[in-house]
């Protein structure tokens, strides 16, 4: 299971990952690198096809410049990909004698940052399909994704869009820790990029062990004010 998710902050975006890819037809799991980045002030992820996402990888290490300064990003992302995704739909065998469990060529990618002062939030579905989040400030791919999205939804009082980015980077972590501990096929390491319009910074491990540091004070806190909630009643 993969999940890539994307949190905007007040002043940056948080795109975050597991890094456990599952092999159904072998019955293999592994650590993979899922964040890649995207020119110097933005970053993607994807999940599916792992013979497409490196083809896509390829690409965006060459052009990342030229798709970030394309006036519709989202027109240049499909552009990118979308041959790609052609290729290996047509040349996929679905049905393999003696392979009951295959894998899929479906691939999604999701892409963030900043193209000069403005940030970005897009997604590609494996359709070709292009949608935008800047607005939700929140999207998240894989087949992690809807338990993202639900714990994601568990935090919006938090209004992380309001907050400054260190706050968004505590928040995807937390998500991403709360599905490896409900999900044996999400696992770490945990992978995060912090992105400013100065620039994207993809954390160290010891960088990460900090940041979960105070997603445990943050808990702690949670648990304090619970604690609390019927005094002077």
């Amino acid at each position: 299971m993969t999940v890539v998710l994307a949190i905007r902050c007040v002043n940056g975006i948080v795109l975050a990952s597991d890094s456990q890819i599952t092999d159904p037809g072998r019955g293999l799991s592994y650590p993979a690198q899922k964040l890649h980045p995207l020119g110097a002030h933005a970053a993607w992820g994807g999940s599916g096809s792992r013979a497409a996402l490196y083809d896509i990888e390829q690409v965006f290490n060459d052009e990342a410049d030229a798709i970030i300064e394309e006036k519709n990003l989202g027109h240049a992302l499909q552009a990118r990909v979308l041959p790609i995704l052609k290729h290996h739909y047509e040349n996929f065998i679905s049905e393999v004698p003696g392979q009951e469990a295959a894998g899929t060529p479906a691939t999604y990618i999701l892409a963030a940052g900043y193209a000069g002062e403005v940030p970005f939030i897009v997604d590609l579905d494996p359709n070709g399909l292009v949608a935008h989040h800047e607005e939700t400030g929140f999207q998240a791919i894989g087949s992690g994704a809807p338990m993202a999205q639900q714990a994601h939804a568990l935090l919006s009082h938090f209004r992380m869009t309001e907050r400054e980015i260190d706050y968004g980077v505590v928040a995807a972590l937390r998500v991403l820790d709360a599905l490896d501990a409900t999900s044996p096929s999400v696992g770490g390491p945990m992978d995060l990029c912090r992105i400013t319009p100065e620039g994207a910074h993809h954390l160290s491990p010891k960088e990460v062990d900090g940041i979960r540091r105070q997603v445990g004070r943050w808990v702690e806190l949670e648990h304090q004010a619970l604690d609390r909630l019927f005094d002077g009643k």
